[in-house]
């Protein structure tokens, strides 16, 4: 007897709601007869925690959006109007912006996770790539959101980041003005980004479907990087898997309940995380006419402004620094095809391929605070080797995946 026979038909309303719309088979496909391996640990959690998240995130967002004005006269009033006079507006506010920050964790330990099992080789290349487009979507709707506060460290900030543009040879002066919508950042500037900041999260919940389909179709990876599917019993069923509902449902349940425990810490006593989540001069009305004495963006994106600032410019210009920046976030899209190793799993691959691994997520966390510290000879120096150290894990992988011996993978998963 197959699986799909041995299900009931749904009688009552749900058996109403079956015939019009196929609930009983979305069910099925994708959580009570989908088989997910037996040995995925607590690496697997963080997908499922940021898409939690992101529901924070969208459902937060739209309550702020009804008080807030996207006017740069306006707008740091009405942040203010929300913290003291909306009822629950502070709560609000504060669950939006420790969102923000807890999402990109959430999502680099994830990626970080993707890198260890080989999530991103045969036949999970267009997963991976999706999961890429993700983070591009989220960084681009935590850039359009950092000018809204209007505070100083938003303004000049935003200021900071929009003129990098202007950089482009031929086109620099003209895109940056294309992107403000003015010849500085002003009224016209905040009314586009938040019309962005409000639109793109959709987006990004479309995106988040079409990744966990595409998981579905290929199915999910573990920490021996073994394909279940390869090894079914006379029904059909995965040896080495059991249905996502209601096991992976309850390991999820749990570790819901763990994350917003620690998130609600955060939120409640340590919302701006020491000036991490949210910078002391945002505090402070934007003043066009004053500077602040040292212009940082939000620490998820520090890593990428260290790697801009370790590049010397070139006859004035930042350009190179820009190339740098971008090409070390679009490298992502080419790693199922720099990776040449015979197997999956980093449990199963060499010591080089373990080192640069370990290199790698080192030179991203040190690249990140030196990104929030001032420059300095001594830090410009330190950005610079790690940022070489960075793109030498991307660019030396076709070699040292392919020249390293690996150990041999068992037929089954190991628990």
């Amino acid at each position: 007897m197959s699986v799909d026979s041995a299900q009931p038909t749904p009688t009552g309303l749900l058996g109403w709601f079956d015939k019009r719309f196929p609930v009983m088979r979305v069910w099925n496909e994708h959580l009570a007869e989908y088989y997910a391996p037996k040995n995925m640990g607590l690496w697997s959690v963080f997908g499922s925690l940021a898409l939690l998240v992101l529901v924070i995130q969208i459902v937060s967002g739209i309550w702020l959006a009804m008080s807030y004005k996207p006017s740069a006269t306006e707008a740091f009033a009405s942040v203010e109007y929300i913290m003291r006079d909306v009822n629950w507006g502070w709560l609000l506010r504060y669950m939006h912006s420790t969102g923000a920050s807890f999402f990109f964790i959430l999502v680099y330990l994830h990626m970080f996770r993707g890198l260890m099992w080989g999530s991103y080789k045969k036949p999970r290349e267009l997963l991976w790539i999706i999961g890429v487009v993700i983070y591009l979507a989220m960084m681009a709707t935590a850039f359009f959101g950092y000018l809204l506060p209007w505070g100083q460290m938003s303004y000049w900030g935003a200021q900071v980041i929009v003129n990098l543009f202007a950089a482009v040879p031929g086109i620099g002066e003209d895109l940056s003005v294309w992107v403000r919508g003015d010849y500085v950042i002003s009224d016209a500037t905040l009314n586009r980004f938040f019309a962005f900041h409000f639109l793109i999260p959709f987006l990004l919940a479309g995106l988040v479907f079409l990744h966990i389909v595409a998981l579905h179709r290929v199915g999910s990876t573990n920490p021996d990087g073994i394909e279940i599917k390869e090894n079914k019993d006379e029904n059909g069923i995965p040896k080495d898997g059991i249905p996502f509902h209601p096991y992976y449902t309850v390991k999820d349940s749990v570790a819901f309940v763990v994350f917003l425990a620690v998130f609600s810490l955060v939120m409640f006593y340590a919302p701006d995380m020491g000036g991490l989540f949210l910078e002391g001069p945002n505090f402070q009305p934007a003043d066009p006419l004053k500077t602040p004495e040292h212009i940082a963006p939000v620490w998820y994106f520090t890593p990428y402004y260290a790697m801009l600032r370790a590049v010397p410019p070139i006859a004035g210009s930042q350009f190179p620094g820009v190339v740098v920046m971008f090409a070390a976030i679009l490298i992502l899209f080419l790693v199922p095809w720099l990776d040449r190793s015979p197997v999956r799993s980093i449990r199963y691959k060499g010591n080089l391929s373990k080192i640069f691994l370990a290199a790698f997520a080192v030179s991203f966390v040190v690249l990140a605070y030196l990104g929030l510290k001032p420059a300095s000879d001594l830090y410009t120096l330190l950005s610079q080797i790690f940022t070489v150290v960075y793109f030498a894990f991307f660019l030396l992988m076709p070699i040292y995946t392919k020249l390293e011996k690996t150990k041999p993978v068992p037929e089954r998963v190991t628990t």
